[in-house]
């Protein structure tokens, strides 16, 4: 069966990092994508977010290569774009020239700073781009220097992800108005809006500055990870005071001390008394006693335990692929089912060309 964007047609032009993740993301839905790439790129496998789609070698310095990649775009329903600002149309095949040639064109374009401002034109990376934000200034703990969290965050979270929000949001708009638009998705703009939670916090005075000293960055007992027996880590989430006290009864943990959940002042002292209560088994140890339960538990595992793990399996959360074993598809649709992601392959632009009805 194919995905709810069956149909949609998508040029990618080739990137690192957020542009071929939102791309990834519209061809496990079922997108026709097209990834163009320099000439000399062969497909990889083991390049995940490049999957389940054909990639084509255009040169796009020259007028030829132009000509085709806009004959391209001609019959596309989306762009995905990554360069810096001014690159697309100093290539004539900015939002403008290729507007004109398809009004119904959503375009999207996915940068660091945006398209504007003090910093659009400077160079930078996911850590700078959270910087900004707020975000990294809240990751780490007390008294130390803030964590970068990987580049989920800028790159896929605020970036690929929020573009192919918009990107699909504007293809909604132009089946009713029959126009597309541009699509300025910028990671400093994502990561900002991923925090939205916490600047509520802030506004009640429930956040403080202070890392590693709020509810949900490991300032709070109840809410971090905890080293077990056998030098491998549990995480505990138990918030909801039901929740809390499941987890004190099945640990068995009756000090009084532990009924002031709520106090802060209590979280450093609380902190220390439960990392000595989870030293004492190792971490098959606390899944058996824990795990499926409402004390908000489970273990922290690394990339080669987490496609073991049985919810995995059950749910089908990773896939192999060629051999590569990846995540899978998401979310789950009733119907409209995605087929099973496709290592890339390459095209010769003449196939292409002819399958789309593309003529130069």
């Amino acid at each position: 069966m194919a995905g709810p964007l069956h149909g949609v047609r998508v040029v990618e032009f080739a990137g690192l990092g957020p542009g071929p993740f939102c791309a990834m993301l519209l061809a496990d839905l079922g997108a026709e994508v097209l990834r163009i790439v320099r000439p000399g790129v062969a497909p990889d496998p083991q390049d995940i977010t490049t999957r389940s789609r054909r990639q084509v070698a255009i040169d796009l310095r020259g007028p030829d290569g132009q000509a085709a990649a806009l004959a391209l775009i001609d019959k596309a329903d989306l762009l995905v774009e990554g360069f810096r600002p001014g690159v697309m149309e100093r290539l004539g095949l900015g939002p403008d020239d290729c507007l004109a040639r398809n009004p119904r064109l959503v375009y999207g374009r996915m940068t660091g700073w945006g398209q504007h401002g003090p910093l659009a034109k400077a160079a930078g990376h996911d850590i700078n781009y959270i910087a900004i934000s707020g975000a990294l200034h809240a990751i780490g703990r007390a008294g130390e220097a803030p964590v970068p969290p990987l580049n989920y965050v800028g790159d896929f979270g605020g970036g690929g992800m929020l573009l192919a929000v918009g990107l699909l949001a504007a293809l909604h708009e132009a089946g009713r108005s029959g126009r597309g638009q541009v699509i300025d998705a910028a990671m400093t703009d994502g990561t900002a809006l991923l925090s939205a939670f916490m600047y509520g916090f802030k506004a009640k005075g429930q956040w403080s500055n202070q890392r590693g000293e709020n509810m949900l960055d490991g300032g709070a007992h109840f809410y971090d990870t905890y080293a077990c027996a056998d030098g491998k880590y549990v995480a505990i989430g138990a918030i909801e005071p039901q929740f809390y006290a499941e987890l004190r009864e099945r640990c068995g943990i009756h000090d009084p001390l532990f009924d002031g959940q709520m106090d802060p002042a209590r979280w450093p002292l609380l902190k220390l008394r439960l990392a000595d209560v989870f030293r004492t088994r190792t971490r098959d140890e606390w899944c058996a006693l824990l795990e499926g339960t409402d004390a908000c538990f489970a273990p922290v595992l690394d990339w080669d335990e987490a496609p073991q793990h049985a919810h995995n399996r059950a749910r089908n959360t990773f896939t192999e692929v060629d051999g590569v074993v990846q995540p899978a598809p998401a979310p789950r649709f009733s119907r409209s089912t995605p087929t099973e992601p496709a290592a890339p392959q390459a095209a010769s632009l003449d196939e292409v060309l002819a399958a789309w009805g593309a003529k130069v």
